[in-house]
């Protein structure tokens, strides 16, 4: 009986050490990873979870339809894919538009392009510093100070994650492949007629 008892003991004592060492390993006080392995294996997790792919990542045709071009990993928008002006939506209750490469959206808000998002210096985030990128989120602001970030990007909801989050998913950003890809600037919409403007 005894030696049933110390076994159980030291099950137990054992499985609480390995949840503590198993939460260290994944974040430390303050919600924090503790190594950089790990900030970058939770912001690739929390990439995939909110869908960054299915705008930042090109679509190509596939052998089963559309598939995200992975050797384009959230480039954004290709710079060789010009765009042709904005078909003419019917009235009613439609109001976007997007490319086949789900890149470029078209709306209200005028046409925006998806970001590289890849470490790239020149076109993508590799110049950015971590706090331009919570900033970014934080604001809706390119790099937390200049132009409005457009739709589709959810930034609204994304900027309800943990500043530990946001930072993770940097990491992530960081470690991936560096994509050259200039994406155009946003179009702003047309202005409307003088006799349907509002005063």
């Amino acid at each position: 009986m005894n030696a049933r008892r110390t076994t159980m003991a030291m099950t137990m004592v054992a499985g609480v050490l390995l949840t503590g060492l198993v939460a260290q390993a994944v974040s430390a006080p303050g919600g924090t990873t503790t190594s950089k392995a790990a900030r970058i294996k939770r912001g690739e997790y929390l990439v995939q979870v909110m869908s960054c792919n299915d705008c930042h990542t090109p679509l190509k045709l596939g052998p089963k339809g559309p598939e995200p071009d992975m050797t384009r990993l959230l480039s954004g928008h290709p710079e060789e894919l010009v765009m042709p002006p904005v078909p003419a939506l019917p009235p009613g209750p439609w109001g976007l538009v997007a490319s086949l490469t789900n890149t470029a959206w078209a709306g209200p808000w005028g046409v925006s392009f998806t970001a590289n998002l890849t470490p790239d210096k020149e076109t993508g985030l590799g110049s950015w510093t971590e706090e331009m990128f919570v900033s970014a989120i934080r604001t809706g602001r390119h790099q937390g100070k200049g132009r409005a970030i457009l739709p589709p990007m959810p930034w609204p909801w994304i900027s309800h994650l943990t500043d530990a989050d946001i930072k993770d998913v940097f990491a992530y950003l960081q470690s991936i492949p560096a994509v050259r890809n200039r994406v155009p600037a946003p179009i702003d919409p047309p202005e409307a007629p003088a006799s349907t403007q509002t005063h």
